[in-house]
């Protein structure tokens, strides 16, 4: 079936509905995958006696070797297609994480740690390409925003679930609280994802990396990939951070009461599909802006002493996080799309970028937090906001292409 000969699925209609649920499920898998060890930080260093500075290698492994399977695994679906490709990687993750949990040493938790980022790579490699081409171009930023959306509360569930199950029976129990519930939404997605119906496959291996070249064409994907890069960068080193600050003095939480900061991720569900809204009536060059500047506000509530001051701006910043990323994904796929460019491809280009800022960003904050404490962490993540707060004023000056 070609383009020209269905819309997509609209809202109200099963399609929609399976699918927008689907993508989101398969957003919890991954995220509660990637990111269940980033609240078992301090607990990781004393099992494994390592340094703050190398256990935050359990989240940079991981997101690094995402980035690269992000190479592979987008321009594979603009030949192979994207169901198949999703299904794959939710199941490997899910397999992986099992074999996480039993790790006997910490350099084969790294290692099983980069071949569960690689496979991760699945679902960002295609989602928002799937979403842009199965639904409607009236609804799709919607429904991109719930995928965003469902990431938040994967990110969330892995870490409240690690939390609560470390003080439980340690680690490994906090790690097969997180397999399970990865491997419960990789079936739930196998039996709701509608099959794509819009995908048009792009035959030629030259033409593929004629195309993929064109990705780097456009000053505006190009801009939007550093905004990717700098948005991770910052929010993931406020975070691998914050598990150190929280169980120092004068905090000295518990785990599980330091996993309850991540709560913060319910109001970044809820902020990313609404800013989608506002995009598709405002602008995405007006909305991303803003979402900047509240991302940096929320850093600096946080330098104050006061516990409150700190989950305050946690939560401020976490709302400007999932807002930006999720009007700034949909408007890679939008400007791909209009361009004539491959959209699976500039969509991975997109989380490549994203998932090198964040393994840069979250080794670096474990180097700031033992040199110079939460000032040098607050520094490092607002300058990445500066800058792509920077980078969003030059997307202004950049040529519309029918899109805002």
């Amino acid at each position: 079936m070609t383009t020209g000969e269905w819309p997509g699925h609209q809202v109200g209609e099963p399609g929609f509905r399976r699918a927008a649920t689907g993508v989101f499920l398969a957003g919890i898998a991954v995220f509660v995958s990637l990111y269940a060890p980033q609240s078992l930080l301090p607990e990781l260093t004393r099992s494994f006696g390592v340094s703050p500075a190398a256990s935050t290698l359990a989240i940079s492994a991981t997101t690094g070797a995402l980035a690269v399977g992000l190479l592979v695994l987008g321009p594979l679906s603009d030949r192979r297609g994207r169901t198949g490709i999703l299904h794959a990687s939710l199941a490997a993750s899910a397999a992986l994480a099992v074999l996480i949990a039993l790790a006997p040493t910490w350099e084969v938790l790294l290692v099983l740690r980069g071949l569960q980022g690689f496979a991760l790579a699945g679902l960002p490699a295609v989602a928002v390409a799937y979403l842009r081409e199965e639904l409607h171009p009236r609804v799709s930023s919607r429904a991109i925003g719930l995928y965003v959306s469902g990431t938040a509360i994967g990110g969330l569930s892995g870490r409240l679930v690690s939390g609560f199950l470390t003080e439980v029976g340690g680690w490994r129990t906090a790690q097969g609280g997180a397999a399970a519930l990865t491997v419960g939404c990789a079936v739930a997605v196998r039996l709701l994802l509608p099959p794509s119906r819009r995908f048009i496959p792009v035959d030629h291996a030259g033409r593929l990396l004629r195309q993929l070249g064109a990705a780097f064409t456009d000053p505006a994907l190009l801009a939007l990939y550093g905004v990717a890069a700098l948005l991770m960068g910052g929010f993931v080193a406020v975070y691998n951070a914050v598990t150190f600050r929280l169980e120092s003095p004068p905090y000295s939480l518990t785990p599980a009461l330091v996993g309850l900061v991540f709560l913060a991720y319910l109001l970044g569900s809820a902020s990313s599909p609404t800013a989608g809204w506002l995009a598709d009536r405002a602008g995405r060059r007006v909305v991303v802006p803003l979402c900047l500047v509240v991302m940096g506000a929320g850093i600096a509530l946080t330098l104050p002493t006061p516990l409150w001051c700190v989950i305050a701006g946690l939560c401020v910043l976490t709302v400007g996080f999932f807002a930006a990323h999720g009007v700034a994904s949909g408007w890679v796929a939008a400007r791909a799309h209009r361009g004539g460019r491959p959209v699976g491809q500039a969509a991975s280009l997109y989380s490549f970028w994203y998932y090198v800022g964040s393994s840069v960003g979250g080794t670096l904050a474990g180097r700031a937090w033992q040199e110079g404490g939460w000032p040098w962490v607050a520094l490092l993540a607002g300058g990445c906001t500066l800058a792509a707060l920077l980078l969003t004023v030059l997307l202004g000056r950049t040529r519309p292409l029918g899109v805002r």
